[in-house]
C-alpha cells in the first residue's frame, strides 16, 4: 500500500525525549475545506504545522506516514488492517511509539484487531481520530492528537513506555483499544469501555490508571498474523427471528465461526427450531461465540434455563467481551489455527486483555 512520509522537527533546542510515527489511515479528522468551493476534501499533510501549530513545540520528533488514498472508515478491511500491522512491524525499532488517525466509525474494530494481530506488543499504538473535521473552528482534532501524541510519548521513571498496548483516546478518555465501542455518534464523548477502566484522564494533567495499565516487559519481542480469516457473521437475537433467517445464517458457504449476540447474561429463545439449528451447526464445527448485547455486563450461561441448552451442546462463552473484539478475535483464531478444537479454547481465555475470565 503506497504511503508519503513527513517529519517534523520540534521547536525545542534541548534532545529530543523520543519518537512516535502517525499514520493517517483517512477519516474525519484528516478534512479541511476547500478555498474556492467550501467543500471538504483529504487535508494534506505538508500543512499539519499551519493546522495544529502546537506540534512544533513538543520536545519529540514526530514522522507522520500517509496512506496515498485516505480510506473511509467504513471501508475499513481486514487487509487495511494487516497492512497497519505491518508498517509498525517494518518501523518498530525505529520509533518509540505509534498514533493510528482514523475514523471513528470502525475505529474500536481496528483496535480490537490490532491488539490480536500486534503479537507480544510493548509499545504504545494509540488510536483517535476526531467527530468534525480539523478544518472546522469547533473541531475536537486538535485535542485528540496533541493528547495522544503525548500519552504515545509518555515514559515512567525508569524511562519506559507507560502505556504498552494498542488503546484509544478520545474526549479526554484513553480505553484499551479491545474493550472500546463507539456509543456517540453526535458527541464528542464518542467512545466508552463499560466493562474496563479507563487507562488514564486527560484533565489539566494526566493521571493513569496504573493498575489496569499492562506493564512493561523488556523480554517481549514484536511479532505480526499476517492472516485473518474473515469467514465469520453475526446473528443477533431479537423477538421474532424467523427460521429462515437464522437456517441461512447458520448455513453459508465457508462458514466457520458466528458471534451469536444474545440477550442479557446470555439468554436465547429455546425453540425448538432454534435449538435444533445451534446443534447441527456446532455438529459442523461451526463455532458459536455467545456474546451479550448489552454494553455492560457478561454472558453467564446456564445461570437462567433460557441459556442451559447453549452451554451443554458446546457454544463457547465470550464473558464480557465486546462485539467488535469478538468477531475481530474470531478471524485471528480462525487465521492462526485449523484445529475447531483450538479455537474453542482460544477463544474463551484472554489473549490480550479483551475479555474476563
Amino acid at each position: 500500500m503506497p504511503y508519503t512520509t513527513i517529519h517534523i522537527n520540534p521547536i525545542s533546542p534541548e534532545p529530543t525525549n523520543g519518537s512516535v510515527l502517525v499514520i493517517y489511515t483517512g477519516g474525519t479528522l484528516g478534512m479541511v475545506y476547500e478555498t474556492k468551493g467550501r467543500q471538504l476534501v483529504p487535508f494534506d499533510f505538508q500543512q499539519i504545522i499551519e493546522k495544529v501549530p502546537e506540534i512544533g513545540r513538543l520536545d519529540f520528533d514526530i514522522t507522520f506516514l500517509s496512506l496515498e488514498k485516505p480510506i473511509d472508515s467504513s471501508n475499513v478491511n481486514p487487509e487495511v488492517w494487516i497492512e497497519l500491522a505491518k508498517i509498525i512491524q517494518a518501523h518498530y525499532d525505529q520509533f518509540d511509539s505509534f498514533v493510528i488517525l482514523h475514523g471513528t466509525d470502525t475505529m474500536a474494530y481496528t483496535a480490537s484487531a490490532l491488539s490480536f494481530l500486534l503479537e507480544n506488543l510493548n509499545k504504545p499504538v494509540i488510536l483517535t481520530g476526531a467527530q468534525l473535521p480539523i478544518g472546522v473552528a469547533r473541531s475536537d482534532a486538535r485535542e485528540n492528537v496533541m493528547t495522544a501524541l503525548e500519552l504515545a510519548s509518555a515514559k515512567n521513571e525508569e524511562g519506559y513506555p507507560i502505556i504498552t498496548e494498542v488503546c484509544i483516546y478520545f474526549n479526554s478518555f484513553l480505553l484499551r483499544g479491545n474493550r472500546a465501542k463507539k456509543k456517540e455518534s453526535s458527541d464528542f464523548n464518542a467512545f466508552d469501555s463499560a466493562n474496563y477502566p479507563p487507562l488514564a484522564n486527560a484533565g489539566v494533567r494526566i493521571e493513569y490508571n496504573t493498575p489496569f495499565i499492562r506493564n512493561y516487559d523488556p523480554s517481549r519481542q514484536l511479532s505480526i498474523q499476517e492472516h485473518l480469516d474473515n469467514n465469520v457473521a453475526f446473528l443477533k437475537m431479537f423477538p421474532g427471528i424467523s427460521p429462515q433467517v437464522v437456517h441461512s445464517i447458520l448455513n453459508i458457504s465457508g462458514l466457520k465461526g458466528i458471534v451469536l449476540e444474545t440477550y442479557g447474561a446470555g439468554n436465547a429463545t429455546t425453540e425448538p427450531w432454534f435449538l435444533e439449528a445451534i446443534q447441527k451447526a456446532i455438529e459442523r464445527n461451526v463455532i458459536i461465540f455467545n456474546v451479550s448485547q448489552c454494553d455492560g455486563g457478561r454472558v453467564s450461561q446456564g445461570h437462567y434455563e433460557t441459556s442451559k441448552f447453549l452451554e451443554e451442546v458446546g457454544v463457547v462463552s465470550g464473558s464480557d467481551i465486546t462485539a467488535e473484539a469478538a468477531i475481530t478475535k474470531m478471524m485471528y483464531v480462525f487465521g492462526k489455527e485449523h484445529d475447531p478444537e483450538k479455537w474453542r479454547d482460544m477463544l474463551a481465555k484472554p489473549i490480550c486483555g479483551e475479555m474476563s475470565i
